[in-house]
């Protein structure tokens, strides 16, 4: 008996989405040809009447692009509902696709609390906390042996400002008692020049004239 009626493993599969919304925009397209060429048509007699005088010539050619209008409205009716079942099958596959990927996400965040549980468990959080305070202990050692190092032997813990300052006003007094360099005063002669410089005068230039005559 399955070799003459076959079984329900041979049945062909049900269409998809995506075959369908295929299926519908071939129907479309071959609808949208037969509207064009329609158009061409209703142009013709539109042509053909503009010539022609009221008559029954006239009227004949009136009645087909009466039909012709007729035929192409029904053919946009037909395209109008396609191209909403197109709408609605496009927005169904859209709607499930957004579904899948979200299935996919909570599938993936599910592997990953799974993942985190099992590392978290195997930290220990007092063990942290004691390398935490062992750590802050080993810091506050280390900076008491930079203090150590750091002291000075040499220098008086402490320094009184009033002095320093007291000692830098008496140092400022020394150097005015010494008075200001001679380099300071530019026309002032150095001290260690004995003599003053003699002017020359014009004598001796006379009695150059006087011998040469």
């Amino acid at each position: 008996m399955n070799r003459i009626f076959g079984t329900s493993a041979s049945k062909k599969p049900k269409p998809s989405l995506q075959d369908a919304i295929s299926s519908t925009d071939t129907r479309m397209g071959s609808i949208e040809v037969k509207i064009k060429k329609l158009d061409g048509e209703l142009a013709r007699y539109k042509e053909q009447m503009s010539k022609l005088r009221n008559g029954p010539g006239k009227n004949a050619i009136q009645e087909r692009a009466l039909r012709t209008l007729k035929q192409k409205r029904m053919y946009e009716s037909q395209l109008s509902q396609l191209a909403q079942q197109t709408f609605n099958m496009e927005s169904a596959a859209l709607a499930t696709e957004n579904l899948r990927n979200t299935m996919a996400t909570v599938d993936a965040m599910k592997v990953a609390n799974k993942e985190l549980k099992k590392q978290y468990g195997k930290i220990d959080i007092d063990k942290i906390e004691s390398i935490h305070y062992e750590m802050e202990d080993l810091l506050e050692q280390a900076n008491e042996i930079q203090d150590s190092l750091s002291r000075s032997y040499a220098v008086p813990d402490e320094i009184d400002e009033a002095d320093l300052e007291a000692e830098l006003d008496a140092l400022q007094f020394e150097e005015e008692e010494e008075g200001p360099s001679y380099l300071a005063d530019l026309n002032k002669a150095p001290d260690f020049v004995d003599e003053a410089p003699v002017e020359q005068t014009e004598e001796p230039a006379k009695e150059a004239v006087k011998t040469s005559a």
